[in-house]
This record gives structure tokens, C-alpha cells and sequence, in this order.
């Protein structure tokens, strides 16, 4: 007897099954939560029981001695959207982060309702995503959260790249205290104080506009720039450049700018001080502590007599088929410090080869594969061993079959003998790719690398990363 449709219990195998039915269609629901504000508040349905048996914080609302009694319950601090991927991880499990932007509200809501895992899985999401242009949001989002690791992390980046962090539209955005934390660095990679002015003058103006202050007015341009100001090391300058520059701005007031422009021209300033405030420092800034850094590298000077392939020696297998996305990864180490240009990946095998897989009756008609070509769709990048993207690339291009192809990251960067970083790459052309088993360790040119380092799942079909290219 066929089971009555209705009956929805009888289709669903799995507890997140019926945990989605459930948040889907709001039956038995005994809660309504109204979230956000408007004109973009949304109202969503739940279930106490759920709910409580997930978060601490639901529990004393429904379950506490100061049971929550207002229908709908208003949560006007959350953005709806977050608020709805927090119900699917509580009903279903589901983690789908797809945003530095959402797994920050997502965090906030997981860290307000008290879902420690859900923080742990944002927090490696952003750890994920993190580079130079995001990197003063994150520090914010750190700070905020009380993340001190994530917080060195993004200093780290804006001090190792900090005129793309300062070049970036989002720094206009950040916080005072945010733009004070990075005055005060002692390493920042900028090549005169003149670079750190003008993000100060920038950011100031368009915290004016959102004030509704005139940006060109100079009591209001100092009024929200004053302790920034004072960070500036204007007596790391030359006359010329104080003069032409700093001096004729709006932020500084005329006698401001003769006492510096002395103090410059002759150091001590004989018997005129620098303005109250204003910073004495004549040391420049230094570059990143890690001297590894401080060399400045472009794909455009790298000569083909220093660029060197590390190509791991492989045994071949059957190849493998991608459906839809196929994804691999390769952890390694080196024992020297070295620069990383790219990877080599093999190209499909042929549609008619005889390594393929095939239908019975279509095996006598298999040919040789043919000099031809096909257009080759995928994504790679390089990650650190805290899992911070330092680089990545989107490669397409035409390529042949049965072929190396090198796939050169968006930048080349500096890596540390010793520690662990992970290449992937996320194929995203339908067919079949050559499989092998490569060797997990490799010398050329003096470095020995060695890859398929630490537990078997940070690694995973490394046999299509065949080479790490690199330089010195």
C-alpha cells in the first residue's frame, strides 16, 4: 500500500532532512521572530524546542524564569539574511558562507546567541578571505569580536601591503581608532610619510561628507582627524616635499606648517617647538619585520634564468572524471625561503582516448587523442598555515589536450623555510583529468620541498598539482 503523501515523515532519512521541512514550511511552529527593521525586516517562524536545545540564550528566552511573551519578538540588531542562515545551521547543520560581508553578520548573530562552533567556522571563513583589501574590515570585525590572532593577522597584511590597503575605496570607510592603530605601526610598507598624508586628508574628507561637515572646511577637516594628524611623521620629509605637499593643505594651519617646515629644514628647530602634539619621530618607517618581505618582486622582472620548476616525479593512474567542480589540494614545505610564481597542472586527456572510460559498444571506436585544443576554466590560490589566501588567480585560456599548463598566481609571494602552506585548485571544465600519485618529496635547484605535510584531510587530490614554480 503506497504511504499517503502527506505523510512527509516517511520521505525525509535524515534529522536535517526534517529539521529543513520543518523551517521550510513553519508547521507546528510555535514562535515568530521580526527581524531587522524596515522597510527590510522580515518575519520568520521557528520552533522553541529547537531552538533551545541549541543556544543557551533561546533557552533562558522561552525556558527561564523571564520567558519571552511578545509575538512577534523583535531582533532589530540582526540583518534578516543572517539571522536566516542561522536557523538552517541550527535545523539542518548547514554552513553556507558565501561572503567575507555574511560570515561577518553570521558570526555576529552566532557569537549574540551564544553557538560557539557556528563563530569557530566564520572566524576560518574570514581567516580564508582575507587580503589587503578587506584587511582594515577584519581588523574592525576582530576587534569588535575580541579575536586578538585575527587582529595581528590583519596588521600583518597592512603592514606588509599597506599602499594597496591605503589605495583601496573601503579604507575611506574605517574607523578613527582603526586608522590610529595603523599610524602608530612602527613597519609600514609605504614609501614616504607623504603616502600615509593623503590617506589621512582622504579619510578625512569623507568622514566630513559623512558628518555632514564641509570637506574643504579646515576647522572640520581637524576636528575628525586630530589624533590622527598627530601620528604623522612629517620630519622624515625633505623641505621640498613638506612644502609642496602637507604644507598647502586645509589641515594644517599656517603657523603649524612653518614650525614643521623649520624643525625639517634644521633639526632640533632651534627655538621653535613642533606644534603641541605633533609627532618627533625622524625615524622612518621600516618595512615588515621579516626581512623576507622587504624585496619587492614583479612577474615582469622575473627572467626566464631565474625562474625554476619543481615538477614532482608521478605515477600514473586511471583518470578521473569532473562532473561539475573538482577540487584538489597540496600542502607543502620548503627549506629555504623562496618566492612562489605558480603551479603547473595537467590538462584533460583527450575525449577519445583509450585511457577513457567508455561505453562497450563505442570501445572499438576510440582513436589516439589529436593535436587539439579545448578552453581550460579554474580557479588556484595559496594559502598560509593559519588559512589566509595570499595570492590566488582565475585562469582561462585555451590549452591542449594531455599537456602541463602553468597557472601564474595574481602576484608573486614570499614563503618561510619550515612552514606550511597549501596550494588548490578548483578545475571547473567538464571531463577527464590524469590522475597519479606524485612524490612527496623533491629537490631542485637546492630547495627541498616536501609536499602531502600534516593530516591526510589538508590534502586531497594533490596528484593534479604537478609543480610549484618558483624563484628566489
Amino acid at each position: 500500500m503506497e504511504c499517503c503523501k502527506c505523510d512527509w515523515q516517511v520521505y525525509k532519512q535524515r534529522v536535517s532532512e526534517r529539521g529543513e521541512y520543518l523551517l521550510e514550511t513553519g508547521q507546528w511552529s510555535d514562535c515568530k521572530f521580526a527581524v531587522g527593521t524596515e522597510p527590510h525586516q522580515k518575519v520568520f517562524e521557528a520552533h522553541k524546542l529547537f531552538l533551545a536545545m541549541s543556544s543557551p540564550v533561546f533557552e533562558a528566552m522561552f525556558y527561564g524564569g523571564m520567558a519571552e511573551k511578545n509575538e512577534p519578538i523583535p531582533i532589530l540588531d540582526v540583518q534578516p539574511e543572517a539571522f536566516k542562515a542561522l536557523l538552517e545551521y541550527i535545523y539542518t547543520d548547514v554552513i553556507n558562507l558565501q561572503s567575507f560581508d555574511q560570515a561577518c553578520e553570521l558570526c555576529y548573530v552566532a557569537k549574540k546567541y551564544m553557538l560557539p562552533h557556528l563563530v569557530k567556522e566564520c572566524t576560518k571563513y574570514i581567516w580564508r578571505d582575507l587580503h589587503a583589501k578587506n584587511a582594515c574590515r577584519a581588523y574592525q570585525f576582530a576587534k569588535l569580536f575580541e579575536e586578538p590572532t585575527l587582529m595581528d593577522k590583519c596588521i600583518e597584511i597592512i603592514s606588509s601591503e599597506t599602499e594597496r590597503v591605503l589605495g583601496d575605496p573601503g579604507f575611506e570607510e574605517v574607523e578613527l581608532s582603526t586608522l590610529v592603530t595603523i599610524l602608530e605601526q612602527e613597519s609600514l610598507c609605504v614609501s614616504s610619510e607623504l603616502v600615509l598624508f593623503d590617506a589621512v586628508e582622504r579619510w578625512a574628507r569623507k568622514e566630513c561628507a559623512r558628518k555632514g561637515l564641509s570637506p574643504d572646511d579646515n576647522k572640520s577637516l581637524r576636528a575628525v582627524a586630530g589624533p590622527a594628524l598627530q601620528k604623522l611623521r612629517f620630519l622624515t620629509l625633505k623641505p621640498a616635499q613638506f612644502a609642496e605637499g602637507p604644507a598647502l593643505s586645509p589641515l594644517l594651519l599656517q603657523e603649524e606648517s612653518f614650525a614643521v617646515l623649520v624643525n625639517i629644514s634644521a633639526p632640533g628647530g632651534g627655538k621653535l617647538p613642533l606644534p603641541e602634539g605633533f609627532c618627533p619621530s625622524a625615524k622612518p618607517r621600516q618595512g615588515p619585520a621579516k626581512s623576507v618581505f622587504d624585496l619587492p618582486v614583479t612577474m615582469d622582472t622575473i627572467k626566464d634564468g631565474n625562474k625554476f620548476v619543481c615538477l614532482r616525479q608521478v605515477a600514473h593512474k586511471p583518470p578521473i572524471p569532473n562532473n561539475s567542480i573538482l577540487d584538489c589540494t597540496m600542502t607543502f614545505t620548503v627549506d629555504k625561503n623562496i618566492c612562489i610564481l605558480g603551479v603547473q597542472v595537467p590538462t584533460q586527456v583527450h575525449p577519445n582516448s583509450a585511457e577513457v572510460p567508455a561505453p562497450h559498444d563505442l570501445a572499438t571506436l576510440r582513436q589516439p587523442p589529436s593535436n587539439e585544443s579545448y578552453t581550460e576554466l579554474l580557479y588556484a590560490h595559496l594559502l598560509d598555515c593559519d588559512g589566509s589566501r595570499l595570492t590566488y588567480t582565475h585562469f582561462t585560456s585555451r590549452v591542449f589536450y594531455g599537456q602541463l599548463v602553468e597557472i601564474g598566481f595574481n602576484r608573486p609571494v614570499y614563503i618561510q623555510r619550515n612552514k606550511v602552506y597549501r596550494v588548490g585548485v578548483v578545475l571547473n571544465k567538464m571531463g577527464w583529468y590524469p590522475m597519479g600519485v606524485c612524490s612527496q618529496s623533491m629537490t631542485c635547484d637546492s630547495v627541498i620541498f616536501n609536499f602531502c605535510v600534516g593530516q591526510p584531510s589538508d590534502y586531497s587530490r594533490d596528484g593534479l598539482i604537478r609543480s610549484i614554480v618558483f624563484t628566489y
